[in-house]
């Protein structure tokens, strides 16, 4: 299927606007600490990986900060921004002459002073006699370094490098907080690239649940959608491993991984988990998709369907600016409970359940997620949010207060995991609540999760995700009914029968 859709062109004033952005942070909390506003932010980019036992180099992609404030796509980068003046300056590694014959044409300082908008550009071995020169004969200058933790991965930031670093003031603790939180919010230029990322990935969606057949294999899903979001939409990077998870694959959580690499043929009657996102100039879209290979629902399927989309919508229709994000991940809790209880899966007072972490048992992972450079994007336990630690809402990426600008994905789920439920149903406080009947039938059959990235405007949010959810649609579109993504500006959304 061609596309309706064609790349945007990226504005180097994106990353203009997030340096402007730090500084201006950056500057505020010097002066409320009584400091001046001199010395330079310096970022290390990132360096290609080798693999061990060959030269072979595996496909570069930029360290996410350095990319926010320099959009630069080379490796072996570093980068400074001059926090009295705003001036940016690059430093690009010195190539040698057998570059050209391997790799290409050796650019010169000025191509990149040109295509990344910055105000200097130097080689890299001039750094530690570049920086005292554009302080402007004051000695060394102050670098604030970046070094924090991230609460996602719980590894540490590395703080740039560079022969004769030492004989520099350095300070590793003031950059890492504000420029993170500065990433929170979205301009509207990254919202524009965020939501080009889920147009093209929501029509190469789209285009798989067209093409699916029952005996297939689920590698072959991931394969349709990576061709479809790189031919049409020049999208080089997934945002993610994709996770092609069809019948009880579908109860692992961040199945798709090498020890199980969506390679199983899936059958008539399963259903399929789906969740791929596409990544343009660095951005990311995290979506989801869940629908039987078969095109049809079954009736029990679509109890397990209706119950996650009710949960998604019902959150969806609440976010706005001020709304705590722990709340709405026990709103969808308690909405999916309601719906297994009307299709008599479980019996009792929710609010009961509720109070014992039921809903924990068939969604262990948090509702969502800030999305942007990164797919599972910084912030989330910023400006003094704490993680719970109840089951389910200790796996929260975050418990803020939402605010506008933000991106986030609503992505509730309902699965299977006999891990999880073989424990609940033989728990003394839990077991009540289960019809172990009527849940013994759906035990091996998997799970449905429904994602789709959000973003929070002054008055509520703009769903960016142009997915069918509604079994009526998906049907309808799997049977060859058009589903048009149209190309849209930030603040509209199209798509539709």
């Amino acid at each position: 299927m061609a596309s309706s859709l064609s790349p945007p062109e990226v504005p180097m004033e994106l990353h203009a606007v997030n340096r402007e952005k730090l500084l201006n942070s950056l500057r505020a909390h010097l002066s409320s600490s009584s400091r001046p506003s001199q010395g330079f932010v310096l970022l290390e980019g990132g360096k290609e990986q080798t693999r061990y036992c060959t030269d072979h180099e595996e496909l570069f992609r930029q360290e996410s900060y350095f990319a926010y404030l320099f959009g630069v796509k080379e490796p072996g980068f570093y980068g400074a921004i001059d926090v009295a003046s705003g001036e940016s300056v690059l430093f690009a590694p010195r190539l040698p002459a057998a570059y050209a014959v391997w790799l290409g044409e050796i650019k010169p300082l000025s191509y990149f002073k040109e295509i990344y908008k910055v105000n200097k550009v130097f080689y890299t071995d001039e750094i530690v006699n570049v920086l005292p020169d554009l302080y402007k004969g004051m000695g060394n200058p102050l670098l604030f370094l970046l070094h924090g933790l991230n609460t996602d991965s719980n590894n540490f930031s590395k703080p740039a490098e560079f022969q004769g670093i030492e004989n520099f003031e350095r300070d590793l603790n003031t950059l890492h907080p504000i420029l993170a939180e500065c990433r929170v919010i979205k301009s509207d230029l990254e919202l524009a690239l965020i939501q080009f990322a889920n147009d093209i990935s929501s029509e190469a969606h789209i285009e798989v649940m067209r093409k699916i057949r029952v005996g297939m294999k689920e590698y072959q899903l991931e394969s349709m959608f990576l061709h479809h979001t790189y031919m049409f939409g020049g999208c080089r990077h997934c945002s993610y491993t994709c996770i092609c998870a069809t019948g009880e694959n579908s109860s692992v959580l961040h199945y798709g991984h090498a020890a199980a690499p969506n390679d199983r043929t899936f059958h008539d009657g399963d259903m399929a988990l789906l969740d791929m996102g596409a990544e343009y100039h660095f951005y990311a879209s995290d979506i989801t998709c869940s629908f039987p290979v078969n095109g049809k629902f079954t009736s029990d399927q679509s109890l397990i369907y209706n119950a996650v989309l009710d949960a998604h919508d019902a959150v969806i229709s609440t976010l706005k600016p001020g709304i705590n994000w722990v709340d709405m991940h026990k709103l969808a809790e308690k909405v999916t409970l309601e719906s297994l209880k009307k299709g008599n899966l479980i019996m009792g007072d929710v609010e009961n359940m509720m109070a014992e972490r039921l809903g924990a048992v068939f969604m262990p992972h948090g509702l969502g997620h800030f999305l942007g450079i990164d797919t599972h994007d910084v912030g989330g336990y910023l400006k003094g949010a704490e993680r719970p630690n109840e089951p389910g809402l200790s796996s929260l990426r975050t418990s803020r207060e939402l605010l506008e600008g933000m991106v986030i994905t609503v992505e509730p789920g309902c699965y299977f995991i006999d891990a999880l439920l073989v424990p609940a149903m033989e728990n003394t406080k839990t077991s009540k609540f289960f019809n172990h009947e009527e849940i013994r039938r759906f035990r091996g059959s998997g799970g449905v999760r429904i994602e789709s990235d959000v973003r929070i405007t002054s008055d509520g949010c703009i769903n960016m995700t142009k997915c069918p959810r509604k079994i009526e649609d998906i049907e309808a579109v799997m049977v060859g009914a058009p589903w048009t993504i149209k190309k849209t500006s930030v603040g509209c959304v199209n798509g539709g029968i």
